[in-house]
């Protein structure tokens, strides 16, 4: 495991499994909005695909993001393992709900300075919204990504509920010191 994809829908804790991996497994982590978004106003990086190439070239790496659209195959193409973190809606929306209130709330700083907004929350982009309304259809395309035979040589772990997840994590070796 040294190229890998932490997968699933918003709310899920991709970033949080993926940055426990990677201090497990010393392995560089990437935060995949924080290279997307780099300025106020949802500002994307034009530099984004050759950013991610770059990174996806280099032996080992791990990132929280099944991947934007224009880099999602070139990912899963050099990735050797994906973890899955396949959870329902019943535990993905108070998650992504308490996170969004919070953010709100507090006026957090994410991605490119940006932060959620109480009118945020009427659009279809939030994640509290995107994660209701895509939920059944990004299970769907991981389902269909681990069976494609492009991608069928990844080594899979799909994990079902957090204490599952938690039970992995314990469990995995960490990589002895250099």
């Amino acid at each position: 495991m040294n190229r890998i994809l932490v997968v699933g829908i918003s709310g899920a804790g991709k970033t949080t499994m993926a940055r426990a991996v990677a201090e497990r497994l010393r392995l560089p982590f990437h935060e995949m909005d924080s290279l997307h978004y780099v300025g106020p106003d949802w500002v994307t990086d034009p530099e984004f695909r050759h950013r991610v190439t770059e990174i996806a070239s280099t032996p080992a790496w791990i990132f929280d993001s099944l991947g934007y659209p224009e880099v999602r195959d070139l990912l899963w193409a050099h990735a050797d393992t994906v973890i899955w973190l396949d959870y329902s809606r019943a535990v993905i929306m108070p998650r992504v709900l308490r996170r969004s209130l919070r953010r709100t709330l507090r006026r957090e700083r994410i991605f490119g300075g940006n932060v959620e907004t109480w009118t945020g929350w009427l659009s279809r982009e939030h994640p509290a919204w995107w994660a209701w309304t895509q939920h059944a259809a990004r299970r769907s395309e991981i389902t269909r990504r681990v069976h494609d035979p492009r991608f069928v040589p990844l080594h899979v772990i799909r994990l079902a509920s957090p204490r599952e997840a938690d039970n992995w994590l314990h469990a995995l070796r960490p990589a002895p010191l250099q």
